[in-house]
């Protein structure tokens, strides 16, 4: 995408050629998902209608840092409950690949659900360039399944469209700037959320500690960049690791489990570098997250694998 002044009127004439009716839109609260639904409310105005999901998966204050985005962006949307679905659903599941085309699967029932309501029979998603190409699209082998690709049935009911898909990262977010949609305070966040930050099976108790242990990596980062110690990287954040590993609190023995920090600088997603920060960044996050999760947490690692050869989350 050379000009993003073409590329928005070229993608708003496009959608009102293609969604002659009603559309749902799938609005995760991420910078992509939010530029195509401010097209889509441009191209169709009333006869779209974006849905935020809370699918239980999500980050501490979550649901209203999407919220306020969404109003700065001059979104309108609506927000489903839907933790009950989505948990049933992971219940025993281990497998990554499993676990991403499940969580595809129930929000693709659930736009269903709405779009039969709604009268519609188009979903819009934000997909881009890197979601398709490393679930399969273009190379040999697949990567790991991006929920909004992999994850759609194939009986689906909706015919499922994307302004975006041929536009990386980075275009994306020069694209925004002209649509005057502002940077996420949220960093990129993965649509299957914490489902796939929690190693191994999810369960609620595992996944309110994967939560607490991320919202304390970030906390202390963006602590460390307001402080200038650090500039923002791309992504920063926790993974619950599916291993026991022993401890000590006080004079009592601790047989908790391991949490993986991961920090990572990338342009377009497709590449990523890892991070040390500060040693005295990590020494507080590793001390906060054994301190506010004592008992469940005995031990907490830093990761420093690039991408490639690892993908930027672990599952």
């Amino acid at each position: 995408m050379k000009d993003p002044a073409a590329f928005h009127k070229d993608a708003v004439a496009a959608l009102r050629a293609a969604v002659p009716g009603r559309a749902i839109v799938a609005a995760s609260g991420g910078i992509d998902s939010t530029v195509a639904a401010v097209l889509v409310q441009e191209a169709l105005g009333d006869r779209a209608r974006a849905l935020f999901v809370d699918t239980g998966l999500l980050r501490e204050g979550e649901v209203e840092l999407v919220a306020d985005f969404f109003r700065q962006s001059g979104l309108r949307h609506e927000l489903l409950r839907a933790e009950g679905p989505f948990l049933t659903r992971l219940e025993g599941v281990t497998d990554p690949e499993e676990k991403r085309r499940r969580i595809g699967e129930t929000f693709i029932r659930i736009f269903e659900e709405e779009a039969a309501r709604s009268g519609a029979d188009c979903l819009v998603q934000g997909t881009i360039a890197p979601d398709w190409i490393e679930s399969g699209g273009s190379l040999r082998d697949t990567i790991k399944t991006h929920h909004n690709v992999g994850g759609i049935p194939k009986d689906s009911r909706l015919r499922i469209i994307e302004p975006l898909r041929d536009l990386y990262k980075d275009e994306v977010r020069a694209l925004a700037e002209h649509l005057g949609v502002p940077r996420p305070e949220r960093q990129p966040f993965p649509g299957p959320g914490l489902g796939v930050r929690v190693i191994g099976a999810i369960t609620r108790e595992r996944l309110a500690v994967a939560r607490r242990a991320n919202a304390i990596v970030e906390q202390e980062v963006d602590r460390a960049i307001a402080g200038g110690t650090m500039r923002r990287p791309w992504q920063y954040f926790a993974v619950l690791l599916p291993v026991r590993t022993v401890g000590v609190t006080g004079d009592s023995r601790v047989y908790g489990e391991a949490v993986s920090v991961r920090i990572v600088e990338s342009v377009d997603a497709m590449t990523a570098t890892a991070l040390a920060p500060p040693a005295e960044v990590v020494r507080t996050i590793a001390e906060r997250i054994t301190r506010d999760l004592s008992g469940k947490v005995a031990r907490v690692l830093l990761d420093v694998t690039d991408k490639p050869p690892a993908t930027i989350e672990w599952e």
